[in-house]
């Protein structure tokens, strides 16, 4: 017996017609996919509440924007000095070449993969609850991508001849040289900014044309631009889901092979502490676990700054934070094998370099254990704390100040003790200042974002949330969903 379901096409300003039930929680289909949330929420309202934040910025929003702005802007100056004085400004000597620059690289750029990476997964594995949340997550990747990338530019001796690094033809054919970890972290962020953007872009469409329709004068113009005509047709639907599952697939070996990357860029030496051959699946699992951390404090702000209670619900900080709890698992075995097999190798060099670590670094390393292992296993087991906002949100503070802490202990303890060379490293005001102007400059990102785009997929979540229970047909009971078009 076939049975088809018609597509609906109502009016934007309408509201979709719900079952006079809602849709039955505990069934056997209750995990295939549905979406957390009301299932009395009408298109409408779901339009309403997702899109406040694209209203008219108030003076709280215009001063966070500020904060974040003279914050980026003390950073600049700061570079600016920087490059008058030269990359001595940083504290850098020898033999620590590398510091707060590349140690700030790190850390952004496992910050940014996360975002996109759980999204992805989640398409992947039907999980209805992350439509509330994909939004914010590949949001979060594109401003962190774009902090991680400006600083291989400010690392480098001659910030002006950045464009050296790119395979351009040029009349004396000089060509990159591959055999530069440099020229693989500007390799490897460009292709996953690139990724990421069109992965994000492409799901905003839909929410591009609802804009559209609800929006006058110059915001209209500008909306109709980014929709890129979309009407809703089920042609351009079967496109844009065939697409997500192109790039769905695509983004995790790209994920994978960043991070890989950036691992390499410090496991292809020689250096003591730096020569393992377990830095690229380590430095993956770092990657997610600092990012599964920043995605935590990124659901807790947009959830409280929008009044988004309705839509970001305890039951996603729990779904996130047995993810979370799953992830720091692994980070603590590779973290602590990692320095087991230091000490199992009984080579000089590598025993010195640990007596070095945990002297020299023993505060450090403390940071790392209290904040990355004592606190976060505790909170995470207990379901109760998963269910409250707020402890996760110190959560993901405490793993992120964990994560920042380990990426210090990779870079700087294992030059400072290399087989010929020794010295020390203390971070001066000019990295300093660094450091905070990138935060700044996630802040101003992200914030101005806010304003431009809905942080809650409107598309993706009404899907979600229209779904009907239809009885009949050879299997009993299966799931309709009414697809809302956009009419142009």
């Amino acid at each position: 017996m076939a049975t088809s379901v018609a597509t609906v096409r109502p009016d934007l300003s309408a509201d979709l017609v719900h079952p006079a039930k809602p849709p039955v929680r505990d069934g056997p289909l209750a995990d295939a996919g549905e979406a957390v949330g009301s299932p009395k929420a009408t298109a409408s309202q779901i339009n309403t509440d997702l899109t406040r934040s694209l209203r008219p910025a108030g003076r709280l929003w215009w001063a966070v924007l500020g904060f974040f702005g003279a914050v980026t802007g003390w950073g600049a100056l700061v570079f600016a000095y920087q490059i008058y004085d030269g990359m001595g400004a940083y504290g850098n000597n020898r033999p620590v070449y590398w510091a707060l620059p590349i140690i700030n690289f790190v850390f952004w750029a496992g910050v940014a993969l996360s975002g996109t990476m759980i999204s992805a997964i989640l398409r992947l594995l039907h999980a209805g609850w992350r439509r509330s949340l994909t939004r914010m997550t590949e949001t979060l990747t594109v401003c962190a991508l774009a902090v991680a990338g400006v600083f291989p530019l400010l690392h480098i001796g001659r910030n002006w001849v950045f464009y050296f690094m790119l395979p351009y033809p040029n009349e004396r054919q000089l060509w990159p040289n591959y055999g530069s970890p440099l020229l693989w972290d500007a390799t490897a962020i460009s292709v996953y900014l690139i990724t990421s953007v069109i992965f994000w872009y492409a799901g905003l469409i839909p929410d591009f044309a609802t804009v559209r329709d609800r929006t006058l004068g110059w915001r209209r113009a500008v909306y109709t631009a980014l929709c890129l005509g979309w009407r809703g047709t089920d042609r351009e639907w079967r496109r844009l889901k065939v697409l997500f599952g192109i790039l769905t697939v695509m983004i995790i070996p790209v994920f994978v092979s960043l991070h890989t990357i950036v691992g390499w860029d410090f496991g292809m030496s020689i250096v003591p502490g730096w020569h393992e051959n377990i830095f690229a699946p380590y430095f993956v699992c770092g990657a997610l676990y600092s990012g599964c951390g920043a995605v935590l404090i990124i659901m807790f702000l947009v959830r409280q700054a929008f009044h988004l209670e309705q839509y970001v619900l305890p039951q996603h900080f729990d779904n996130i934070g047995k993810i979370l709890f799953t992830i720091s698992l692994l980070w603590f075995y590779f973290f602590a094998g990692d320095a087991w097999a230091d000490w199992f190798s009984r080579d000089p060099t590598h025993i010195h370099w640990l007596y070095y670590l945990f002297h020299g670094y023993r505060w450090v390393l403390a940071t790392i254990i209290v904040f990355g292992i004592l606190v976060p296993f505790p909170l995470l087991a207990l379901g109760k704390v998963r269910r409250t906002p707020w402890l996760m949100l110190l959560v993901g503070l405490s793993v992120n100040i964990a994560m920042f802490s380990e990426r210090v202990v990779v870079v700087i303890p294992p030059p400072s003790r290399n087989v010929l060379t020794w010295g020390n490293y203390t971070p001066d005001w000019v990295g300093i200042s660094i450091t905070v102007g990138a935060v700044g400059l996630f802040g101003f990102l992200y914030t101005l974002l806010t304003k431009f785009i809905p942080m809650v997929s409107l598309w993706e979540y009404k899907e979600g949330e229209t779904q009907e229970w239809v009885v009949g047909g050879p299997s009993g009971a299966f799931f309709a969903v009414v697809r809302e078009e956009t009419i142009g």
